[in-house]
């Protein structure tokens, strides 16, 4: 059986790590959908090189870890790429409705007892568990 799980706790350490550097080094609150909407709309220009830091870290960070382990880590993600598209623009909009992310509403709210990052959060997971549902076990898509 492989233990996916260490991956999942290894990587959760890193991003409450990241967001208490984050935090520490100035102040913000860490969160992903707004450092990278802040890039996108226009709004964080003052402090896009920080920015662009953070998004080259997330980006980055998978392929040095294939270089590391020789081989590339392995995802329960779908191959139809018309899904990972349609997804990816569903969790944008998501996070700009929900004005955050995982990241910021998770680790950063929940950490700092943040009733709304709790509310976020549970709303977070009760979406993802219904669209595996439907997508996964009752429609077969992914």
């Amino acid at each position: 059986m492989e233990a996916d799980w260490i991956w999942g706790l290894i990587g959760g350490g890193l991003i409450g790590t990241g967001g208490a550097i984050y935090l520490l080094g100035n102040g913000r609150i860490m969160g992903a959908s707004g450092i990278l909407g802040g890039l996108v709309d226009g709004s964080g220009r003052s402090t896009a090189a920080e920015r662009i830091a953070f998004i080259t870290g997330v980006v980055l960070v998978p392929f040095a870890l294939w270089m590391i382990m020789g081989e590339a880590p392995k995802t329960h993600l779908t191959s139809d790429i018309s899904v990972i598209i349609a997804a990816g623009l569903l969790v944008g909009l998501g996070t700009r409705i929900a004005n955050g992310c995982t990241s910021g509403h998770g680790v950063c709210g929940i950490s700092r007892l943040s009733l709304r990052g709790l509310f976020a959060t549970l709303i977070y997971i009760f979406a993802g568990g219904v669209t595996v549902t439907l997508f996964r076990h009752i429609w077969g898509l992914i």
